[in-house]
Parts: structure tokens; sequence; C-alpha cells
């Protein structure tokens, strides 16, 4: 897998609710936020009365375009992309206000609903590429719906039903009135049925963040947070009894977020209800990863976004370049029951197994595992960031010191097998000193009674106590007896 030069590319989204500017660098594959700032505008604000934008909101969102303007060009952007959603759609003086923004200098571009709808789509594809029901993108203005499956996004539609127009308490049964009535004759009435519902937006991304700090996850990371349908009523609950500032206190959404949460849990409720999910995912990626996604060509599109994600981080934190792909390779022998699930995650901790070496000795393996667990990572669940952390924990010595909360996101024997792994990647760097080279000249291997570890005979020195204690470490780990052997 190449990694190509990449960015830095700017997109200003313009939003019913926010305007947002974030500058993006890294990998081709997953970009990383650069800068990233939103502005509450609420351009939408008002519209479904008056038709129109209302000039304090105008005049709020051009400054904030003007500011983001100027960072931009001092970022040094490669490319920036400026696009606008519902509320300069729908506004009957939504064109004179692309001409103001066009006269910042900016190259505004209005987006079709359906357009808005496939690039969420394409985002949460980027993030999720086994993605498969359907994509809701609750923005201020509208509610984008589209089918995904099989790294596709079907036809989208666009309903006006942003948390903006929305009364602040309403009924889930009027709102799924108006989706019956929005969707009729749509095959998308079926499309997610029994499969998952994948959230995408500010509202819902909230919505996680009160569902996760209430029930006291261990793992708060919004991405791929999932919940069931039945939990919804729960958070509905939240949300109408808890006073606005013990909300504000306990859940840490923010008092922008707050007075339209309520709307979006009912809209949820009534879209669980119609589509019938088995499952409710968030996608911390949507429409402005959408856009870079569509850009992207076929074969970089195909590439693991874990993967991908973790190749680019640990050639930059690596100490001699990337050798993690040979780490894996070197280790495989061991685990020949892996299923491809496992060998992925297996294979994305050795990308990362060298993350941490310039950390103090007594905390490089609490520094991996704050990198595993946090890193910003797409393509992988809580359980799999558990996973990453215990194995890097192994590898970098901590056996004993992993959170017991995250262990219990893990099944037994999977923390048992992320251990081994550790172990294994452990004995590996210590035997190369961190380098490609000597392991592509020995290999270790798995038998009935042993783990045995082969080198070439000129290379019979690097065998010095540090690696003998390590293989020991591993073979009884595998209820095997260490071996060398000398080819």
């Amino acid at each position: 897998m190449a990694l190509r030069p990449f960015g830095p590319v700017g997109i200003i989204d313009i939003g019913s609710n926010s305007v947002r500017f974030v500058a993006y660098g890294g990998s081709e594959r997953v970009p990383s936020a650069l800068f990233n700032e939103k502005v509450m505008a609420a351009l939408g604000r008002g519209l479904a009365k008056s038709g129109r934008l209302s000039d304090d909101a105008m005049e709020k969102t051009l400054e904030s375009l003007a500011r983001f303007r100027l960072l931009g060009r001092e970022i040094g952007l490669n490319k920036l992309h400026v696009v606008a959603t519902a509320a300069v759609r729908d506004a009957s003086n939504g064109a004179d206000f692309l001409k103001r923004v066009a006269g910042l200098g900016l190259k505004p571009r209005l987006l079709a609903g359906s357009e808005e709808a496939e690039l969420a789509g394409l985002g949460v594809i980027s993030a999720i590429p086994n993605a498969n029901g359907i994509v809701a993108d609750l923005g201020g203005g509208s509610l984008e719906l589209i089918g995904v499956a099989r790294g596709n996004a079907g036809e989208g539609v666009s309903l006006p039903l942003g948390v903006l127009r929305l009364d602040a308490q309403p009924k889930a049964s009027e709102l799924l009135d108006q989706l019956k009535v929005g969707l009729k004759g749509s095959r998308l009435i079926d499309a997610a049925r029994d499969r998952s519902l994948y959230l995408v937006g500010g509202s819902f991304r909230a919505l996680a963040q009160l569902d996760f700090k209430d029930s006291r996850h261990p793992l708060p990371i919004v991405h791929q947070h999932s919940f069931t349908p039945a939990r919804i009523a729960e958070l509905r609950v939240i949300l109408r009894d808890r006073p606005l500032d013990e909300l504000r206190a306990t859940s840490g959404v923010s008092s922008s977020r707050l007075p339209t949460l309520a709307a979006a849990a009912a809209l949820l409720d009534a879209m669980v209800r119609l589509l019938g999910p088995k499952r409710i995912i968030v996608s911390a990626f949507g429409l402005r990863e959408g856009i870079l996604y569509r850009d992207l060509d076929e074969p970089t599109r195909g590439q693991d976004p874990l993967l991908a994600g973790a190749l680019e981080v640990g050639e930059r934190l690596g100490r001699f370049g990337d050798h993690g792909a040979a780490l894996d390779e070197w280790i495989a022998p061991l685990f020949p029951d892996d299923s491809p699930g496992a060998s992925r995650l297996r294979l994305a901790t050795c990308l990362l197994a060298d993350i941490a070496w310039n950390a103090h000795p007594d905390f490089r393996a609490e520094r991996a595992v704050d990198m595993a667990i946090h890193g910003n990572w797409v393509g992988i669940d809580a359980s799999g960031r558990a996973l990453l952390g215990r194995a890097l924990c192994s590898a970098f010595g901590g056996d004993g010191g992993f959170s017991k909360a995250l262990t219990a996101l893990l099944k037994p024997a999977d923390n048992e097998r992320a251990m081994v792994w550790g172990r294994a990647i452990r004995l590996a760097q210590r035997f190369s000193g961190g380098t490609e080279t000597l392991l592509r000249k020995s290999s270790v291997a798995l038998t009935s009674r042993a783990v045995v570890l082969t080198l070439q005979k000129r290379h019979g020195v690097l065998f010095a106590d540090a690696v003998s204690r390590r293989l020991r470490a591993l073979a009884v780990s595998l209820d095997r007896e260490p071996v060398v052997e000398l080819a």
C-alpha cells in the first residue's frame, strides 16, 4: 500500500445550522483534520416561515467565511471546496447570498438535495467500507437519506425535516407520517430493514455523546458508536425529564446543540419505526469526507481505511521507517487460526508497533495504548480499538497495566490473543532492533511442541539474553517450549 502526498485541502461547508471550515492533510485515503472550526450561524433559522435567509445570519456567515478564506490562504491549501446546502438552496434570497459569498473571493457551489445525500453516503462508505443499510444525514434545514451497500451509494432523497424546521418537542408519530409521505414509492423503505441505520450530522453525534455519557461507556468515541433501536426511547425520556442545566453539565453536549436534541431524537424514533433497522451506528465522516472520497481514484478508494491510517502514522512516528507489514508477515505463522478480521487488526497493530519509541521507557506502553485507543482511526469499532490497545500494551511491556474497563469490551479469547500478538511483536522488535532486514533473514514458527526461532548461523550472536527472555515469554503464552535453530 503506497501513500501519496496529500493536502492540505480545505472544505467550507455552508450548512443550515453551522458553517464549518476544515483543512485536511495526512493520508489521502483517510484524511486528518489539520484545522477545524465551526460557527453556529443558524443560517436556516426562520426560513420555514419567511422563506428567506435572515440578514443577521447572513452577516455572521459572511464574517466567518472571510476569516476562513484568510486562514486557508495562510495554511497554503492546494484546493478549497466551498459548498452550500439546504438553507441556501431553499431560500428566495439564496442566489443573492451566494453572489455575496463569491464577492469574498470564494467559489461556492450549491448542492442539490440528491447530491448532498450522495456525498453523505460516500462519506460513510469511506469510513465504514462494509456499510449496509441507510445513511441518514440530519442538518438544520433537511434530512438526507440514501441506501449504501457493497461500497456504493444508491439514489438519495432530501426531505425538509432539518432540526431548525421542527418544533422543539415534536411528536414522533407526526414525523412518521411526514417520512411516509416523503418516501412513498421509494426503495429506501426496505433498505435498512434488519440492517443498519448510519447517522451523520452534529445533532446525531450529540445524541451519541449523550448515550455514552449516560451509559458510562468506557470508550466515549463517537465514530462507530452503536446502540439498539430500543435505546432511543430511553434517550427521549432523559431529554424530556432532565433539566437543561443538568444535561449541559453531564452530557458534554454543547449549549448550541441541546435545544434541538429532543427534535433529533424524535425524528430518529420515527425513522426507526418506519425503516426497521437492527442497529444504529454513528459516523464521524459525512458530506465533507464524501467530497474528498469522490475525488479519489478506484485503487485508492479500495484501500482499507484503518490500515491506510495506521500506515501513515507508523511511517511518521517510527524510528527507521515503516516495517509493519514485514513484522506482521514474520509473526503470522504463530497465529494460523486468526480469522480474516483478526488478521486485519493484527496487521494494524504491527503497523503501529513502533509509535511510542520516543516516550520515556516507563511510559511507552501507556503512550502506545493512548494512541491506539484514542487515535483518529476509522474502519474500527470500540472493541477493535480495545484489541489494538491490548496488543500494543503487551508489545511495549505493559501486560499488567491495561484498563479493566477496556478489557471488558473484549471477549476473553480476544484479550488473550491480543496479548500474545504483543509478545510476538516484542520478541521481533528486540531481536531485529526494530529494523526490517533482520526480520527478512530469520523466521519464527509454531509446532505442536515449540515456538521455533530460526536464525542464520552468522547471525547467531543476535540471540542475546534479552531475546531469550522474550522468546521464552512468548512460548509460555502459547503453551510451547522455546527453541532456537541456526540454519
